[in-house]
């Protein structure tokens, strides 16, 4: 396997950390950027919002890869932190894309199943290029930003020939994913569990997840084939699509406590009911084999939250 030198922007996140890790375990030189000030090996602080910041790692560095990850994540942040959300996600990546096309390193930028907002048939890639984009799809400034990004990819191809490839993660969850009230939803249900707090389950709801480890694996692959130009899904297996209750379940039972915590409500606004995800080209194109169910992961997850919080020592 060859050895690359990869940025990994947003390095110090949740995916960032978990991909970093994989990456360097296949012997690559990997250095993570991110906000924080930590004392970690190969990691190198910045903000992907100053251009200044990021000119002057990746011209004392020569990439071949950089993994686009830096962002504010999740919809009700995007709506309460907009200005961060728009200034990271799109001023953010026009940076990025800048030096890509002054220091032609390959790209990987990342992106959301997010886009495709509420569209309810089967979500393959080409639904973004075959459907009109409607209000009624893209709810939410979380997912306008990343499809902004995707379109600032495809635009800085064209014009000045960058190579990039997009990814679009659904619901990916794991360790290195702490608590806050804008996270997804397992690591939302797992921390109101362990310490007792109410929450709530809208009914009505379809989701897909994936573990971390098994979407790292297959990001990891992109360096391997890489297709500029593509854009790939990158979700868990079809038969663990479930409803929000199922998962909700699962980890009331991960956790051992019963569900008087559980409020349960109907469908919730403004929120797809049912994403379903192909992810066929994933799976031909860079080995996308998820392993880890829902029950293992969520288990995983459930333990890493209880060290990481300090529970039961």
């Amino acid at each position: 396997m060859e050895t690359d030198n990869i940025l990994v922007t947003g390095g110090a996140g949740f995916i960032g950390t978990n991909l970093v890790n994989e990456l360097k375990s296949r012997g690559h030189e990997v250095l993570a950027v991110d906000l924080c000030n930590n004392e970690r090996e190969n990691y190198i602080r910045a903000d992907v919002r100053n251009y200044r910041q990021l000119e002057r790692i990746l011209e004392k560095n020569k990439f071949d890869y950089v993994y686009h990850l830096a962002a504010e994540y999740g919809r009700w942040n995007g709506e309460d932190y907009y200005e961060n959300l728009w200034q990271t996600n799109v001023v953010g990546t026009k940076h990025m894309l800048r030096l890509q096309e002054k220091l032609k390193f390959r790209m990987i930028f990342y992106s959301s199943a997010e886009v495709y907002g509420d569209y309810t048939g089967i979500m393959t890639e080409d639904v973004m290029e075959n459907n009109p984009i409607k209000q009624t799809y893209q709810m939410n400034d979380y997912a306008i930003t990343k499809w902004a990004g995707e379109l600032m990819c495809m635009n800085s191809a064209t014009m000045f020939g960058t190579e990039t490839v997009r990814v679009r993660p659904v619901n990916c969850y794991g360790p290195y994913e702490h608590y806050t009230p804008y996270r997804g939803f397992i690591p939302k249900f797992i921390y109101h569990a362990l310490f007792n707090r109410p929450y709530t389950v809208y009914n009505g709801h379809k989701r897909i997840i994936d573990f971390v480890s098994d979407s790292c694996n297959t990001w990891a692959n992109i360096v391997d084939n890489f297709i500029p130009g593509e854009v790939y899904n990158v979700a868990g297996k079809p038969e663990w699509e479930k409803e929000i209750k199922e998962y909700s379940d699962i980890v009331l039972k991960a956790v051992g406590v019963d569900d008087s915590i559980v409020t349960y409500q109907k469908a919730e606004s403004f929120t797809t009911k049912v994403k379903t995800i192909d992810c066929s080209k994933a799976i031909r194109d860079l080995k996308h084999n998820p392993k880890v169910s829902p029950e293992e992961g969520i288990k995983r997850t459930v333990e890493w939250m209880k060290q990481y919080y300090r529970i039961g020592e």
